[in-house]
């Protein structure tokens, strides 16, 4: 009987109990691997800008800083710097990092230049054009080094383009610069390190959320199929996959029910998801005491948009345990309603502003601008030059947050917040806060540094008690 001519319901439920079947074995013995690697780690990045979160992560996972670390930039052929390759590794603490590149497969294919990553622990594959490191290194000498990495213990990894090879089913593969082809007939395999899955990226940053759909998965529903926004990756060992970095993970053809309205599941920084099962292993909320109803409570009466509508995103420890928009319009192409709108910051525009570096006559070029907007790989942040405020979401100021106070993962804050963040103590512990006006309406970023939390809250609300709001938040998780 074919799964897909079931009723949903009945579909739902044989999954789930050929699942459970699955999952028992007679020994006791665990289950075999059938998606990620069998030994080694994968790490699969969004493209924009990676944290130190990203690559500590993955120096980690292939052995520490003197491990030999392999960087691939093929895929950026055009425009490759060899001078600038393995620079985010070094600056995380990576000390042996080597370049790998070459676009002829006669030398792919030496002896003498597989050599010099005999010993390699990590490979990391970088941005450009996937094709690139089909037609390098596809069938070659080169391709079973890297594969040698994953089979003695170490981990492959890479960002964008590099991240969309490391899958089975190669998309948006074509021999061009068109990134809308999602399957090319002559670039359809990857090199298969997650098997029978396709990886896209960039996908809330360049609205690519309904493409795989589109294109591949509702065709395919033996395909399973991952993506993830830029600064965000997936940590794969075996079939166990968590996401870590700035925004959000998403998984089409899950066996369980997807977001409503969407065709895929989202996942946030935290969160793991088994790729054999295609489920959920757990939430990083669980276990915050951040429920329904005290949620409901709290943003009820937001949720039909009378007042503007809020956004709230709150992190401990580098897992997002809240990241929800109450009253937000259905926004095109699946784009989360966290991602917009832009709310007009008021005061909290002072913490953004005060990383702006005036030119020499005391302007605030558009240069200086766009070094903050990149802060942390902010998306959609904007800035009134006239007014000097900004408007920007929950998700913008996150990445903010992570790319400008948090210097190295479980480490504490080494830069002082600066003004209108003011150091307050409450309940014994050490905060800086700022709210949208002085007298704590509206907005409110709050953070603990020791604790390594953030609270984040906009509203379009001018009567919200913000403070009061995101105390009570912190009552429940830091408690």
């Amino acid at each position: 009987m074919r799964l897909a001519l079931l009723p949903a319901a009945c579909a739902f439920a044989l999954v789930a109990a050929c699942h459970q079947r699955a999952a028992v074995s007679v020994q006791g013995a665990a289950s075999p691997v059938r998606v990620g690697p069998e030994r080694g780690s994968v790490l699969v990045v969004g493209g924009g800008q990676q944290g130190p979160e990203v690559f500590a992560k993955f120096i980690e996972l292939a052995g520490g800083p003197e491990a030999l670390i392999v960087e691939v930039p093929t895929a950026g052929a055009d425009s490759v710097d060899l001078s600038t390759v393995g620079r985010g590794l070094r600056a995380a603490g990576a000390r042996n990092v080597v370049v790998y590149h070459t676009t002829d497969r006669t030398v792919a294919n030496a002896d003498s230049f597989v050599a010099k990553i005999a010993n390699a622990r990590g490979v990391w594959f970088g941005g450009g054009r996937h094709y690139r490191l089909v037609n390098s290194y596809m069938g070659t000498k080169s391709q079973r080094a890297f594969e040698a990495v994953l089979a003695r213990g170490g981990v492959v990894g890479g960002s964008s383009a590099g991240a969309s090879i490391l899958g089975d089913y190669l998309v948006r593969g074509a021999p061009s610069n068109d990134n809308r082809i999602v399957n090319h007939p002559q670039y359809l395999k990857g090199f298969a390190y997650l098997r029978n899955t396709a990886i896209d990226q960039h996908v809330v940053a360049r609205e690519r959320l309904p493409d795989l759909y589109d294109s591949l998965t509702a065709k395919r529903r033996d395909l399973l199929a991952i993506s993830e926004d830029e600064g965000t990756a997936w940590v794969v060992r075996g079939d166990t996959a968590e996401v870590i970095g700035r925004n959000k993970g998403f998984v089409y053809n899950a066996r369980e029910l997807t977001d409503p309205g969407r065709p895929f599941l989202t996942l946030l920084p935290g969160d793991r998801f088994d790729l054999n099962a295609r489920r959920v292993i757990s939430r990083a909320a669980s276990a915050s005491r951040l429920d329904g109803a005290f949620l409901d409570e709290l943003f009820g009466p937001y949720q039909n948009g009378v007042r503007g509508g809020a956004a709230v995103l709150v992190a401990r420890e580098g897992k997002v345990l809240l990241n929800r928009a109450y009253g937000i319009p259905v926004q095109p192409r699946f784009t989360p309603e966290t991602a917009v709108p832009a709310f007009d910051l008021g005061n909290l525009s002072g913490v953004l502003n005060a990383s702006i570096t005036p030119d020499s006559s005391g302007r605030m070029s558009a240069a200086s601008v766009r070094r903050v907007q990149g802060i942390g790989g902010m998306q959609r942040a904007r800035f009134d030059s006239t007014s000097r405020a900004w408007r920007a979401n929950v998700d913008d100021l996150y990445r903010f947050e992570l790319g400008r106070f948090v210097v190295r993962p479980g480490a504490r804050d080494t830069n002082t917040p600066p003004k209108p963040f003011e150091l307050e103590q409450v309940r014994g512990r050490t905060r800086y806060a700022t709210y949208g006006t002085q007298d704590g309406m509206r907005h409110a970023w709050v953070r603990y540094p020791a604790e390594r939390t953030v609270i984040l809250l906009l509203t379009n609300d001018s009567t919200a008690d913000a403070r009061a709001m995101a105390d009570r938040i912190a009552d429940r998780v830091l408690r």
